[in-house]
This record gives structure tokens, sequence and C-alpha cells, in this order.
């Protein structure tokens, strides 16, 4: 990598690790969450739920996913945790964001509350105890996870930016870049992987590169990918 190329993944980094840029985006209903926990009005766990959905629903167009979140949580009268561990959950087939139907919604509501019964966070989770126990997707060792990835980024980095910092126990030099098509082409096209499987493999050989950059911080990288769309248009559709 040029040192020219390094200066500018720092660059977009810095000037797009800002909250600015994601008022509507799915970070805000965790991050709405986690302010009302700092006022004593929400706890841990709610903020674990909404990351849990807001990741969830978070492929197509930003405003159609900040649209349904908002339904969703309109459902659930603002109040996840409460609204989990009821065990009355909408259960039906229509539509709740794209092809994620109620259904779905419910059957993930049901794993959450039996999780809450045991354990009090997520933290301690493994990807592939959250794909399976949490988001019931089948196990798969290849698979980039990104809903997983996004949500760990979401709630370990902790520069007090954009990103929560809740989950203490959790080293942020463990964090993967949460790989989807846009930030594959996005990466592709910056020479920071020539992998043509969006796998796991590529994942770590992304995140290894800015490993690099951002020591003790890999996934600040993922704002230098962000910083990439939004300065190059045709490139930065939402996925």
């Amino acid at each position: 990598m040029t040192s020219s190329l390094e200066a500018q993944l720092i660059s977009w980094a810095e000037t797009y690790d800002d909250p600015r840029y994601f008022l509507e985006d799915p970070i805000a209903f965790p991050t709405r969450f986690a302010q009302a926990m700092k006022a004593g009005k929400a706890c841990l766990q709610d903020v674990e739920i909404a990351a849990v959905f807001a990741a969830h629903f978070a492929w197509g167009r930003r405003a159609m996913i900040v649209r349904d979140c908002g339904r969703l949580f309109d459902e659930m009268d603002w109040k996840p945790y409460d609204y989990v561990m009821r065990g009355k959950w909408r259960n039906d087939e229509q539509s709740a964001h794209r092809t994620v139907k109620w259904s779905e919604v419910a059957a993930i509501c049901a794993r959450l509350r039996g999780f809450y019964l045991r354990e009090p966070s997520l933290e301690p989770l493994s990807q592939a105890e959250m794909r399976t126990g949490i988001f019931g997707q089948k196990e798969d060792r290849k698979a980039p996870n990104k809903k997983i990835n996004m949500l760990r980024r979401w709630m370990v980095r902790r520069d007090g930016k954009v990103d929560l910092g809740l989950w203490k126990n959790t080293d942020p030099d463990s964090l993967l870049i949460p790989l989807d098509v846009h930030v594959y082409d996005v990466a592709s096209a910056l020479g920071l992987t020539s992998r043509k499987q969006k796998d796991i493999i590529t994942v770590e050989e992304i995140t290894s590169v800015f490993r690099g950059i951002f020591p003790g911080d890999p996934c600040k990288g993922d704002f230098s990918l962000f910083g990439y769309g939004v300065t190059h248009p045709k490139e930065g559709k939402d996925t």
C-alpha cells in the first residue's frame, strides 16, 4: 500500500467517525437506548436488543432500514427488553423489513428471551453462537457474518464518537470489518483485497490491512470505507 493511500484512509476515518453522518443510520437506534441508559431510563439489554434488530435490518436503502426499525420499536413500545421478556410477540407472515417477516422477528425474540433467562448480556457469545443461537441461522464457518460484526463494532469500539463502547470485556483489536457487497467493492477498488469470495477469509484480510493502519482498532477502517463511499457517490450506493 502506498503512503498516500494510507494517509487518505486515515483522513477519511478521522473525518467520518462523527455522529453527524449517522443520524439516519441503523446505529441511531441502539444509540438512542444507550443515551436513555445513561439517564437511567433504559438498560443494557435494551441497547443489545436494539443493536440485534438494527443490524438484522441493515440491508437495503438507509431510509427503508430506518423506517422499518422505527416501526419495529413502535411495536415494542420502545421498550425492547420488556417486549422480549413478556413472551407475546407479533407473529405473522407480513413483512417487517424486506424479506424479514414478523414471524422471524418473533423467533429472534424467543431466542433472546431464552438467553436472557440464563445470562445478563450477549457480550460473551462467539460469532458462531450469535449466528445460530440468536439470529437462528445455520452454522457456516465461511460466512462473513456482516450483521454480527456490525453489532460487535457498535457495542465494543469506545472512542466516544459513533460507537457505543458498552461491552468492556471485549478487545477492540479482536473486531472484524462488517463485509457486505458495497464494502467489498470499495475494499477491492482500493486494493485492500484481491480475493473474489465475500467470505470470512476476505473479512480477515481486509481487517488485517486496517490493523496495520489503526493499531488496536481495526474497525476504525470501516469509517475509511464509508468515507470512500461519500466521496465516490457512484460506488457509494446503499446495499
